[in-house]
């Protein structure tokens, strides 16, 4: 009977994880028809730590009239401080 409880357990736990934790993205992500399982186009490189920025994604920040697209907020915040600094 021991057994069989953790085996229920555990199955609730990796159902719960596959729905609603790691394996959401499954479900919710992009996956599926129309070409969404090809790798996503990167068009942005934000400016101050180098990580490529798939489109509309991560923050975004008009600066002299062109976009800089940036991976996180801190990487914003650091821009925002000294831009000339980043655009050498």
């Amino acid at each position: 009977m021991d057994g069989l409880v953790s085996l229920l357990l555990f199955a609730g736990a990796f159902f719960l994880m596959m729905r609603y934790g790691c394996g959401a993205h499954i479900v919710h992500g992009k996956h599926g028809p129309n070409g969404r399982n090809k790798s996503p186009e990167v068009n942005h490189v934000d400016p101050v730590c180098g990580t490529q920025i798939i489109p509309d994604e991560g923050y975004g920040l008009m600066h002299d009239g062109k976009l800089y697209r940036f991976c996180s907020r801190n990487c914003l915040d650091k821009f925002e401080e000294k831009p000339e600094f980043y655009l050498k």
